[in-house]
């Protein structure tokens, strides 16, 4: 009771755990059911002055240590401090610029060779924003060049590279850009910041301030905005963007390369704040970079943003969507039977539809699948592909999900249509036939039969005793339906609905559903028609009476039968004009 705020993640595949972070409590979850609850540990909370909600103790970070400790921060009531678990060690460790005060304020965190990098408020109103390190302390200075007003994502530690490039940290932020702070409103953009591990501080001013801060703008460009788009989530080079406006709210996810990344880093050039009349302006800096090049350990603090900007792989994003703004993403990477990787986005948004969408590195985009929808918005993800398992956390709890939907496949066309990396087809296990489903149905009425779409990709056809059903007053094709308007009994027989789809330059059909539709009875209503054949063949009875109509006038009126009605005025005028005396005048 009071538990809420299921948001902070830490998986211990050791222990087969999942550690949940909550507001007022901590609880180690078993990997293969979080149903069981393994173990809880619950704190106190004083009040501050702040209100109720607030005024608990929010976990907000977890990570593992070396020793195989847990390092644990809570909020503890705008009071923000550490400490070790599970068995908690008790060293009270003051939190500040570790953890936020405020529960509802975004904060970033990743520990690196037993030493915590956050990215969090310093005090208890929330306007010292820092990146730091707690051991040897190192933070960043309160300078609107450096942060301006920013919302932290991320922080990340690049893989091991070739170019030894691996003792860097990365924070992934968006804040209020001082170089459009001409503009009438505020413009807030995406940014990458990095750091070196090894940074020990400068000297005077620059003690403890971090001297290899660099930071550079992210671009996601979504067709048909013209607003920067903000960054919502990451994951390493994954990132989701949202950008919202008076007319559209769209979301989009772009990739980055790593090189990329580091190339603009190692080689960009840089932007400097020059005088122009009564202000200053931002422009790209021409004159000579010093040497040691800025962002070394050792180099003089004066060049720390760049001109480039940093474009996501191809140009473009990867996926984009109208609506609820996408707020959390996880992306696997998972080898098919035939060897292609595939990476897989699950992709959780502000009205928690969470979508799965599987791509190829140079291949399309698949239309995603909706994993489950609830009332509470996603803020948490994380995966364990051991266990293939899905987690996902909200205000309001944390769900399981398997990472494999193979039971949608109900045959092997089915299942190679779906393109999941996760599932195979065995032959030798499962079957393919798909059952008839019987129907019988009085004459006269309407029947609709259903025919469950296989994938957003396929195009259906219906068929009745092996004859394509075409669309007629009478048959309705719908996406998903056949509807059968005063059904007769030339409609009774074998209906089967097919898919089609193409898939690698092929196109495969298969039998999506199969009806018996049997009749009996009297029409409820009057059939104004069997069939086409007759309704053609009353067309042309109609027709050739109307000929012969036509005909049996014009002899009648040859023969003088009956008379024409000018032939009659005319005979009328010349006896008048006998009777007067008088000459027909003729013509004019």
């Amino acid at each position: 009771e009071g538990v809420s705020n299921y948001t902070i993640m830490l998986l211990q595949e050791d222990t087969k755990l999942l550690l949940l972070g909550a507001r007022e409590a901590l609880f180690a979850l078993d990997l293969e059911d979080i149903s069981k609850k393994q173990a809880s540990q619950e704190y106190d909370c004083k009040n501050k002055g702040k209100d109720l909600s607030e005024c608990k103790n929010y976990i907000k970070i977890l990570h593992k240590t070396e020793d195989n400790r847990m390092y644990v921060c809570g909020t503890n009531a705008f009071d923000p401090e550490c400490d070790y678990m599970v068995r908690l060690i008790h060293t009270g460790e003051d939190g500040k610029g570790k953890c936020p005060f405020d529960p509802y304020q975004r904060h970033a965190s990743i520990m690196v060779d037993d030493n915590l990098y956050s990215a969090t408020s310093m005090n208890f109103l929330g306007s010292e924003l820092v990146l730091m390190r707690s051991s040897p302390p190192i933070r960043t200075e309160i300078k609107t060049s450096w942060l301006n007003e920013p919302n932290f994502i991320s922080l990340a530690q690049l893989p091991k590279s070739d170019w030894g490039d691996d003792d860097k940290v990365y924070l992934f932020f968006s804040e209020t850009a001082v170089e459009y702070d001409c503009y009438k409103k505020p413009v807030v953009v995406s940014r990458v910041a990095r750091v070196c591990k090894g940074d020990t501080g400068g000297r005077r001013t620059l003690q403890r301030k971090w001297t290899s801060f660099l930071k550079a703008r992210l671009e996601c460009p979504v067709l048909g905005s013209q607003l920067p788009n903000i960054i919502q989530n990451t994951l390493l080079t994954f990132c989701v963007f949202f950008c919202s406006s008076d007319t559209s709210d769209l979301s989009a996810v772009c990739a980055y390369s790593v090189f990329d990344i580091n190339r603009v880093f190692a080689e960009g050039q840089f932007k400097t704040l020059v005088p122009v009349e009564t202000s200053f302006i931002w422009v790209a800096y021409s004159g000579e970079v010093p040497d040691p090049r800025p962002g070394s350990v050792s180099a003089p603090k004066s060049l720390d943003q760049f001109f480039d900007i940093i474009q996501p792989i191809g140009e473009k994003p990867l996926l984009e969507r109208r609506g609820a703004a996408f707020t959390c993403i996880v992306v696997h990477q998972v080898e098919a039977a035939d060897g292609q990787k595939f990476h897989v986005m699950f992709i959780g948004t502000g009205v928690c539809l969470q979508l799965r969408v599987v791509f190829r590195r140079h291949g399309n985009i698949r239309p995603g699948h909706l994993l489950f929808i609830t009332y509470d918005a996603l803020s948490a993800l994380m995966d364990q592909h051991l266990q293939g398992q899905l987690y996902a956390g909200s205000d309001y709890g944390v769900v399981q999900v398997p990472l494999a939907t193979c039971g949608r496949s109900l045959s092997c066309l089915d299942c190679i249509l779906a393109r999941d990396p996760y599932c195979g087809w065995d032959a030798t296990v499962f079957g393919q036939e798909i059952p008839t489903v019987a129907g019988t149905r009085m004459l006269g009425v309407a029947v609709k039969l259903a025919c469950p779409s296989s994938s957003n990709l396929a195009t259906t056809k219906w068929e009745v005793n092996g004859r394509l059903v075409a669309s007629s007053p009478r048959h309705e094709i719908l996406q998903d339906e056949l509807l059968i308007l005063n059904v007769s009994d030339s409609d009774a027989g074998r209906y089967r609905c097919l898919s089609m789809e193409r898939s690698k330059g092929d196109q495969y059909t298969a039998t999506v559903a199969e009806y018996q539709l049997s009749l009996k009875g009297e029409p409820r209503l009057p059939q104004a028609q069997r069939n086409g054949s007759s309704t053609v063949g009353l067309q042309v009875v109609i027709g050739l009476l109307v000929v012969s109509l036509v005909a049996l006038l014009a002899w009648n009126f040859y023969n003088g039968h009956l008379p024409l009605p000018w032939n009659c005025n005319k005979k009328q005028s010349g006896k008048s004009y006998e009777s007067n005396g008088q000459e027909d005048p003729g013509p004019l």
